[in-house]
């Protein structure tokens, strides 16, 4: 969510320029890539894996299509829709951070997945892709660290085809009381704790304990994807609120 001045926004709780923003995310995702999965499991319980599939079998993604799984990083969804599109589709993990592209890279070449998945280092801001070039993109967890969330959204909206579809999977705001006081105290004193102690980041997951607190929440983004042109535009809350699965269609 970008300050009124267009040349801030925010790194975690802290105002820097925006041009500064994307190498800072940079420096965090060069820092935990190699623990990334691990963490993941070790952040949520291994509940995330409850939400991807959620967000896959919402997905529609079906024999032939071609996916865009945006800030893929380790290529968790890009696994399963390599599976789904078969020999005749193909699956674009695109990540900003070559980090993270190569730990995905290589986890997924180790399961054997080598024939229809293409690596691409990219902004979400920029798409490299034509217009209505995609059936179905998703972003897991990733459109917190975007400078500018409105145009990335506009982006996807641009090379998504008619009749294709956008999914944002992404922490958001949960209005229980007593599960907000509750993640709160596990965010900004647990989860750094786990950081030090299993990637020796403590630093780096502060900041990511920080963009959840910065984020939209369910009803902004919904918004900010109609302004984009998404139609029937809705969420779903998972885990009391604390993830919410956006969905929206360009006709």
């Amino acid at each position: 969510m970008k300050e009124e001045n267009q040349d801030t926004t925010h790194f975690g709780y802290k105002t820097v320029e925006s041009n500064q923003k994307e190498s800072l995310v940079a420096d965090v995702f060069h820092s935990v890539a190699a623990k990334y999965d691990i963490m993941n499991d070790f952040m949520s319980f291994g509940i995330h894996r409850l939400w991807k599939r959620q967000t896959i079998a919402c997905s529609g993604v079906r024999k032939g299509h071609r996916v865009l799984d945006l800030a893929g990083g380790t290529g968790d969804l890009t696994a399963k829709f390599s599976q789904l599109v078969g020999d005749t589709g193909q699956v674009i993990l695109g990540d900003i951070n070559d980090s993270m592209l190569k730990v995905g890279r290589d986890k997924l070449r180790d399961l054997g997945l080598v024939n229809n998945i293409e690596y691409v280092q990219m902004n979400a801001q920029a798409l490299p892709f034509p217009d209505n070039s995609i059936d179905v993109i998703t972003i897991a967890f990733g459109l917190r660290n975007v400078t500018d969330k409105d145009e990335a959204i506009r982006s996807m909206y641009r090379v998504l085809k008619p009749g294709g579809r956008l999914l944002i999977l992404e922490f958001s705001k949960t209005d229980n009381e007593a599960l907000s006081k509750l993640y709160d105290f596990y965010s900004f004193n647990i989860l750094p704790t786990m950081g030090k102690l299993v990637a020796n980041d403590s630093e780096s997951y502060r900041y990511l304990a920080e963009s959840i607190r910065m984020h939209p929440d369910q009803e902004t983004l919904k918004g900010m994807m109609e302004t984009a042109g998404f139609e029937q535009a809705s969420y779903q809350n998972f885990t009391g609120g604390i993830v919410a699965l956006h969905r929206g269609f360009k006709y």
